[in-house]
């Protein structure tokens, strides 16, 4: 992915990235003590060039540019049901992701909806996109995350081998038009440009990462995602020599037709084992 990248077709958006200010950024995951603001940290938007990607499948590698696509049709019916997730997504995610990975055990154990609409009305459960540049993980947070999930024990024996946290993303309804989402190229990020943020929940404190804004950042999109194709994205890597983290963020297509539905889409976050 080098001077290819100067003939995708594409757009150009604004993205939120982190003005560094040497304050370390927070986000609460619910409503702060009074007086407290509920996110700290000064973002900045950055007109960028964000490529389509449909041109570089299947020269894509999670373990290169830190994502790639895959066409999948799942048998859910209902994503807004959690049973349904749970009993029917998780091992067909587990399943996709040991298959175009290699990992030789995979694991499921969280998930997110995004609906802007469902989100504004109130209804349990429900997200609207990020529009901040971010990953979920960090070197800290991506073992500590094994950590809490499946004990210390379990933990220990699994972190003497490689292990990844991996984003399985796809649209609940398609084609996406509203608030699709951009991922960057794993290798054109450098470790100036990370930044951690502190994710403050009730009981803990996690970690993600921000990032600062850099022109050597390469993004990329795939246009009116449908419901039977899902985007991989790397959230860690224990191994060093492999892409690590994806920054990514939804972001507003200015070919974005006036009226168009609100993004629905779903994340489930996996574990991938390799020889443990």
């Amino acid at each position: 992915m080098g001077r290819e990248t100067e003939i995708l077709a594409g757009v150009r958006a604004p993205l939120a990235y982190l003005v560094p200010t040497g304050q370390r950024p927070f986000s609460y995951t619910f409503d702060p003590p009074a007086g407290r603001p509920r996110r700290g940290g000064e973002y900045e938007d950055r007109l960028v060039d964000i490529r389509d990607g449909r041109p570089l499948l299947p020269g894509l590698s999670v373990d290169i540019q830190g994502f790639t696509l895959e066409p999948h049709a799942s048998a859910v019916r209902d994503f807004y049901d959690e049973d349904e997730v749970r009993g029917v997504y998780f091992p067909e995610t587990e399943a996709l992701l040991r298959r175009v990975t290699g990992a030789t055990r995979a694991i499921a154990f969280d998930f997110n909806l995004r609906n802007r609409a469902k989100q504004a009305a109130g209804e349990r459960g429900i997200r609207e996109p990020v529009t901040r540049v971010h990953n979920d993980f960090t070197e800290a947070s991506g073992p500590d995350r094994l950590r809490r999930e499946l004990g210390e024990a379990d933990a220990g024996r699994l972190l003497k081998h490689r292990f990844a946290i991996i984003n399985i993303w796809r649209p609940i309804r398609g084609p996406v038009e509203e608030a699709p989402l951009a991922v960057c190229d794993a290798s054109s990020i450098r470790r100036e440009d990370v930044i951690g943020s502190d994710l403050i929940y009730r009981d803990r404190v996690g970690e993600t990462y921000a990032f600062a804004y850099s022109p050597r950042h390469r993004w990329y999109y795939f246009p009116r995602m449908t419901r039977d194709e899902a985007l991989f994205i790397k959230g860690y890597d224990s191994d060093p020599a492999r892409a690590r983290f994806t920054a990514h963020t939804a972001f507003t297509d200015p070919g974005t037709p006036t009226g168009a539905p609100p993004r629905e889409s779903i994340e489930v976050r996996l574990f991938a084992f390799f020889g443990a």
